[in-house]
């Protein structure tokens, strides 16, 4: 018997019956309000940010938490699949783009090649923020590296929120007020939010 194997056997034999009360109560169904869409960095932790507990959010995490536009395809599509399941089965109310300070992702949009030669996947699925380097450029009077970086972590924030509403099941929902979709930047020192506000066209704390 595989390593695995025995593994397996004991989870079945002794772990499943410590815990049967469990599974029998919450093991068969999930009721999330809200899709959290947020970046792979270990220094983001959704429940913490949201101060929420087990079975509230629909977690979604990639590396600078990127939405692809919507398009169907053969190809095996995670954030995209993970998306429609969120929506059009568990029914949440909210969707949640979490960006943060100091985010890897982003600044990566600025380096040259060189640095991601060993990461053709990297290099591929940051693709999708290319465009924001322009719109970046065309906003900024300065060369600051660190208001290029802050700047960068907010334009992408909208960026993925308008990419959301190229789904057409999610435009539907959000034109007949049954989805919100809310934009924040998390600051990884302080544990601040801003969310951003559509209608002014900038981030304000959501502590004020």
């Amino acid at each position: 018997m595989s390593h695995y194997e025995e593994e397996t056997f004991r989870f079945r034999g002794d772990d499943f019956e410590v815990n049967r009360g469990y599974f029998n109560e919450y093991g068969r169904q999930q009721h999330p309000h809200s899709l959290f869409i947020g970046c792979s960095d270990s220094r983001v932790v959704p429940s913490m940010i949201t101060k929420t507990i087990p079975g509230e959010l629909f977690i979604i995490r990639n590396i600078a938490n990127l939405v692809p536009p919507y398009r169907e395809s053969s190809e095996f599509l995670a954030t995209t699949s993970a998306i429609e399941y969120a929506v059009q089965v568990l029914n949440v109310k909210n969707i949640i783009i979490c960006g943060h300070s100091n985010c890897g992702g982003c600044a990566a949009l600025w380096h040259d090649h060189g640095n991601t030669g060993l990461m053709p996947h990297t290099r591929r699925w940051l693709e999708l923020a290319s465009p924001i380097k322009e719109r970046v450029t065309r906003i900024m009077a300065t060369a600051d590296p660190a208001a290029r970086e802050w700047l960068t972590e907010r334009i992408n924030i909208i960026e993925q929120m308008n990419h959301l509403m190229t789904y057409p099941y999610i435009r539907e929902r959000v034109e007949n007020n049954e989805l919100k979709i809310y934009g924040w930047h998390y600051m990884l020192h302080s544990g601040k939010i801003y969310q951003y506000n559509e209608s002014a066209g900038y981030f304000e704390s959501k502590d004020d």
